[in-house]
């Protein structure tokens, strides 16, 4: 299972999707064991939509970062 500082939480309203490493993204054909950092820019949320800079680390360096982000 992986750590909370390697999941990272989508911050726009009404969304909270986490990204697991462990899990990938089927809908954006990650696969499992892809770190988020290491997905490329392009990559969405793939349940609103928002890009990576909507996202912070659950845990660890980042995790108390203020991020107000509209899609």
């Amino acid at each position: 299972m992986a750590n909370p500082e390697d999941m990272w939480q989508c911050q726009t309203v009404n969304c909270g999707y986490i990204y697991n490493p462990d899990k990938g993204d089927k809908k954006g054909k990650i696969p499992k064991g892809t770190r988020f950092e290491d997905l490329h820019d392009e990559w969405k949320c793939p349940i609103c939509g928002a890009s990576k800079k909507c996202f912070k680390p659950l845990a660890g360096p980042g995790s108390n970062m203020e991020i107000k982000c509209d899609v």
